[in-house]
């Protein structure tokens, strides 16, 4: 929360206590508590700003009837000089203060001085966050689980740094271990049969079959001619797995890029393989007694360690499984880079790699429990009621570049963090090319222009924003102007528990409720009125609410338009 929401629920703790002394020394309770209490926001605004169990808290203590002990508390409460303008004793002892026009006009007063920097603290300290997502293999076309997972793990990102972290957003690309040999043998055919015909060599069952091999397998033709027919089998797949890999992984930058989304580290699995990293985490996890050999492969006494079964680390053919490197790569950031956390962002099926992976990490002596795993639901595309699973323009399985030239990135980056990971997707694709209030981004987004809009008119009347003094600024009193600055003031709270919880979708609903009590204030009380005090203190609110929208929508890298 901010530091003045954080500092008045503070100060009603010491206004409590210091009028439970004074009860005590007048006799009208039989001593001072020493039990803590709560300080809440009431669910119905009625109740008070904010609400203080103490009087139930400290009846058993006290011998007293929780009643009692809330009258002679409220009877010697000092509110001079506070934000609190009076106290309610109410049901069997709730204690419910009202607060006064100050607090409301130094909310806004904040939020006005921090400007651009509103919504950040200094909650993580600096810690070094490291986030790693999409990560797809680099081998085709990204899906709608990789659409999905960057949207998610950008803004996550985004609201980390918002929180005071250092954040660290990374890709692993995975250009080493069986699925490049796969993605070899798979060029390498499609290669041949350019040269020999598509009836001369098969295609394996479990080899990649998309259209976007033919297409590299093509390129490389075209370049080269058949100069690779003569060659080894070796030479030739090394050939054009250096030809399509680096052409796959500028594609998929391109593509993110187009996504907004940029890495600081783009992470590749073969340096590990290279560089003695991996040779290291397998001579660390023999020395400490974790493997045994069998059957000519190297294993992992999982089992022992949080596995459901021992793991196999390298091949009889003695190629490191995924499971190896992927232990060595969590230890490059924990004991290499020293990053103080690590956030994995995963399809839901990886769900039983966790519990190995943690389990891994504290065998090798590093703490698994500094890795979060953010397991991610399936996205289901639909259109007017119906699902989707083919592209209009390809006819094939919908990719993310196909949903990026179909979809307003601002409605994919949005609409993808409306709800938490954990929970399935559905993913409107007419929905979100709307123009209406039923499309959540354009709602917070028109509430931006449509505050541009009031100020462009204004200016066209010769009035023009100004400083209000705190007299003027406290002139906002109308129940909308207070339930729309109570709002506001929750923006630095809410982003740290989005960060806590790695839940991005919280503050998504958290704009959408901004919009949805701006338009309330604005067809409750109007801006241009014959005070002009009381006008100058309404221009400051909506100027309030112009930039949190602002530093919302711009934290996730959505556009913020100032005309609709």
């Amino acid at each position: 929360m901010s530091k003045l929401v954080s500092a008045v629920q503070n100060s009603l703790r010491e206004i409590i206590l210091a009028a439970a002394v004074k009860a005590a020394a007048a006799g009208s309770l039989p001593a001072v508590a020493e039990g803590s209490f709560n300080v809440e926001t009431p669910a119905d605004r009625a109740n008070g700003d904010l609400s203080a169990n103490a009087a139930m808290a400290w009846a058993r203590e006290l011998r007293m009837p929780p009643r009692k002990i809330a009258d002679a508390i409220a009877a010697n409460l000092d509110l001079d000089g506070t934000y609190f303008e009076r106290c309610e004793v109410a049901g069997p002892g709730f204690m419910n203060f009202f607060l006064s026009p100050a607090y409301y006009g130094d909310i806004v007063k904040d939020i006005l001085d921090k400007g651009d920097d509103y919504g950040r603290s200094d909650y993580g300290k600096g810690q070094r966050i490291n986030v790693e997502f999409v990560s797809a293999n680099p081998t085709g076309p990204m899906h709608m689980g990789n659409a999905r997972g960057g949207a998610l793990g950008d803004c996550l990102a985004a609201l980390l740094d918002f929180a005071g972290y250092d954040v660290c957003r990374e890709f692993y690309i995975n250009d080493a271990g069986n699925q490049i040999e796969k993605f070899g043998l798979s060029l390498d055919i499609r290669y041949r049969q350019i040269f020999e015909g598509e009836d001369s060599v098969e295609l394996p069952e479990d080899s990649y079959h998309g259209e976007d091999i033919k297409e590299r397998a093509q390129e490389f033709a075209d370049l080269y001619g058949d100069k690779y027919m003569s060659v080894s089998e070796e030479e030739r797949r090394k050939a054009l797995v250096d030809y399509a890999l680096p052409k796959n992984i500028a594609a998929m930058e391109a593509n993110l890029t187009k996504y907004r989304i940029k890495y600081d580290v783009w992470f590749k699995e073969s340096v590990l393989h290279n560089d003695g990293e991996l040779a290291e985490t397998l001579n660390i996890m023999k020395e400490k007694g974790l493997t045994y050999e069998k059957d000519g492969a190297l294993w992992y006494r999982a089992t022992e360690h949080g596995g459901e079964k021992d793991e196999v680390l390298v091949r009889a053919n003695g190629n490191p499984t995924y499971f190896a490197a992927d232990i060595a790569y969590h230890r490059n950031k924990f004991a290499v880079r020293g990053f103080d956390r690590a956030i994995d962002i995963w399809g839901a099926d990886h769900h039983g790699h966790v519990a190995r992976m943690k389990g891994a990490l504290d065998a090798i002596g590093l703490d698994g429990s500094k890795l979060d795993v953010i397991l991610m639901q399936l996205v289901r595309l639909t259109r007017d009621g119906e699902v989707v699973r083919m592209s209009k323009r390809s006819g094939k399985a919908i990719t993310l570049v196909d949903l990026l030239e179909e979809i307003p990135i601002d409605a994919v980056r949005f609409l993808f963090n409306m709800r938490e990971p954990a929970s399935q997707m559905e993913f409107n694709l007419s929905l979100a090319v709307e123009q209406s209030a039923q499309n959540p981004v354009y709602y917070c987004q028109y509430a931006h222009a449509r505050i541009c809009s009031i100020f462009k008119k204004l200016a066209s009347e010769g009035i023009e924003p100004r400083a209000c003094t705190d007299s003027e600024l406290q002139r906002l009193t109308a129940p909308e102007e207070q339930e729309l600055i109570r709002h506001l003031s929750m923006l630095t709270d809410e982003i740290i528990s989005a960060a806590k919880n790695y839940d991005p979708a919280r503050i998504t609903r958290y704009t959408v409720d901004l919009a949805t009590l701006f338009h309330k204030f604005y067809n409750a009380c109007r801006v241009k009125c014959d005070d002009e005090a009381l006008m100058q203190a309404r221009i400051s609110l909506c100027q309030c609410v112009r930039n949190t929208i602002k530093n919302v929508l711009s934290m996730y890298k959505i556009t913020v338009p100032e005309v609709m």
